[in-house]
């Protein structure tokens, strides 16, 4: 039986999380229709708390990390891919609860995988990943609420990571007046290299004294952090305004009142990459390769080789990453 190299995270008895490099035989993979020689994976806030063992992310011990995964299919019983067909696969519990993209085979159930978009490669896909979509989906959420360019400005926090980095180049794609804010002073330059059309700081920000309803600045937000952030946000926005609530890397609490709810008429979605619904990941996948395709997915890239793979996470969870980290799992 055929050996490969993967990407285990395990934890012993005492509860703590260790990780590296092992070698599995298909046996020990879980269930699922389609077999992929994974080619590309990629880097997210939850793959390196996972693997760190930082955040309680993993529901399962042993698993093979990795929540993206692109390759081609090897072998498939679900009647709709066959042996060579290039596909992705993203979230549901790949890499959390079942064996994920950091291995060179990946075993998945069908209804998990999607064609790889066309207009994508299989490397473009990965610099996109659950970031991209996520991004994207958020986009696509905020827009069927009515949001337009016209509208106003769109404000995007933890504008340096994976999400809001790409969050701010589809935006200023389709027109938008975009706002980036952020803690990192050093990356202005950079954020308005990709789209942001100014850069605020969060050191500006008087997050001791959020009045349940301040003056109207924004038409739409992008919501990376959560906590006192979010509920300035929503007391800063436009009549009609919408919000896309993502993340919760500040806090997963939220202080607000219902007033600019109900006297504004302001929206917040929450958005769930995780299991969203197959017809609307094909949706948001043709859109990621059409018209909300970041202009600049070249400069927000950067790719590490498998074996260099660990090093990583910790620049992940002391905040200095930015962009998005493609990991080439073929050699």
């Amino acid at each position: 039986m055929k050996s490969f190299k993967a990407f285990l995270i395990d934890q012993d008895a005492d509860r703590k999380v260790s990780a590296g490099f092992r070698t599995l035989t298909e046996d020990q993979l879980d269930k699922g229709d389609v077999l992929i020689r994974v080619a590309y994976s990629s880097i997210n806030y939850k793959d390196a708390l996972a693997a760190t063992g930082k955040g309680r992310i993993i529901r399962r011990f042993p698993c093979v990390g990795g929540i993206d995964m692109a390759g081609v299919v090897e072998r498939s019983a679900a009647p709709r891919f066959k042996p060579g067909d290039k596909v992705i696969a993203t979230s549901y519990d790949i890499g959390v609860a079942h064996h994920g993209g950091y291995s060179e085979y990946a075993l998945v159930p069908g209804g998990w995988v999607l064609p790889l978009p066309e207009g994508l490669d299989m490397r473009e896909a990965m610099a996109l990943g659950t970031a991209g979509f996520t991004a994207a989906l958020g986009v696509q959420r905020m827009e069927d609420n009515g949001l337009k360019p016209e509208n106003g400005a769109i404000i995007v926090n933890g504008a340096t990571g994976g999400v809001g980095s790409l969050a701010i180049d589809m935006l200023a794609g389709r027109g938008y007046e975009v706002v980036a804010l952020t803690g990192k002073a050093d990356q202005v330059d950079w954020l308005k290299s990709i789209g942001a059309a100014r850069v605020m700081l969060r050191s500006e920000l008087n997050l001791a004294d959020i009045k349940p309803m301040d003056k109207g600045l924004w038409a739409g937000a992008i919501d990376n952090l959560g906590g006192d952030v979010l509920a300035w946000i929503i007391s800063t926005m436009k009549p009609w305004g919408t919000i896309a609530s993502i993340g919760l890397a500040a806090s997963t609490d939220l202080k607000t009142t219902v007033m600019p709810f109900i006297l504004r008429g302001a929206s917040l979605l929450g958005i769930d990459s995780g299991y969203a619904p197959a017809a609307i990941r094909e949706r948001v996948w043709a859109r990621l390769a059409s018209d909300l395709r970041p202009r600049h997915l070249d400069m927000l890239t950067r790719e590490v080789a498998f074996d260099a793979l660990p090093q990583e996470f910790d620049r992940y969870i002391a905040g200095q990453a930015h962009g998005r980290v493609v990991v080439r799992i073929a050699s």
